[in-house]
């Protein structure tokens, strides 16, 4: 690839082998051509790096991997991939999930016509071992008080940004007390920036989501959860009347933390179940 590529689809990688090919073999997939994959591998302890090799040997002028010795966690990765992203836009994509072939055509093409808009995410399915089993619903122009009843309202790697507002901003965050919530902290800098985003009420992507999704909600999750939105609320200035939400939030985690296992997981599908 001798220019720019128009799109840089930033990774962070962590033990998923198994499933790392057919993640990388979607973006390959995509009918929009113009874009660059990079990776970093963030500390895994099994072959995910050696995998993410083979493509790097085989397309070295269009994938570029990057290693961090030991975990660092996803803000740390995707910061450094951003530091040698040259696209116009960034675009997110996790290590075990699949774009659909037409996704960076849409999200670009909405991009590129709707100049008001930093960022556009998308609609997105849930699968596992037995196949499609749910969907997202999504906002179309989330607006700051859209934080008070739903965030995030972008699902993170969905997601496709313009460069030069995610560089605007610092890129992620990194904070231990923002584990596994960075995406909701960035919507909230991005906001607090003047900048807004849209979602395509398209099915774009597709995120496997088995039974183990629920073990990875921990504590230290959701306790990260509650706090994002409470720095969030004090970035974009929301009026103090609306911070009973956090309250309604906070309840919300707490009980999801404490049911069962099994129960989470079966109000979870049902939420989500395909229509």
């Amino acid at each position: 690839m001798t220019s720019s590529p128009r799109i840089s689809v930033i990774m962070g990688i962590y033990n998923c082998e198994s499933v790392l090919e057919e993640a990388v073999d979607s973006i390959f997939s995509q009918t929009f051509n113009s874009w660059e994959l990079i990776m970093c591998d963030d500390g895994s302890s099994d072959r995910t790096y050696e995998i993410a090799e083979r493509y790097q040997t085989e397309f070295p002028d269009r994938v570029f991997l990057l290693r961090n010795e030991k975990n660092m966690g996803l803000g740390y990765a995707l910061n450094k991939c951003l530091e040698i992203a040259r696209g116009e836009y960034i675009a997110r994509m996790d290590g075990d999930d699949l774009s659909v072939p037409e996704r960076f055509e849409k999200e670009i093409a909405f991009l590129d016509t709707h100049p008001q808009f930093a960022l556009v995410g998308s609609e997105m399915e849930m699968f596992d071992e037995s196949g499609a089993w749910g969907k997202t619903s999504v906002i179309s122009e989330p607006q700051i008080n859209d934080f008070c009843k739903h965030a995030p309202f972008f699902t993170h790697a969905t997601v496709m940004m313009r460069a030069d507002v995610l560089r605007e901003v610092g890129g992620y965050t990194v904070d231990s007390r923002l584990i596994r919530v960075e995406d909701c902290h960035l919507w909230f800098k991005i906001y607090a920036a003047g900048h807004k985003g849209a979602n395509i009420s398209q099915t774009l992507y597709r995120m496997r989501n088995d039974r183990n999704a629920a073990a990875r909600r921990t504590w230290r999750a959701r306790k990260n959860g509650m706090r994002v939105m409470r720095i969030g609320f004090r970035m974009i200035g929301m009026p103090w009347y609306k911070y009973v939400y956090l309250i309604r939030g906070d309840c919300l985690e707490l009980f999801k933390l404490v049911i069962p296992t099994k129960l989470y997981e079966r109000l979870y599908r049902m939420k989500h179940r395909l229509k």
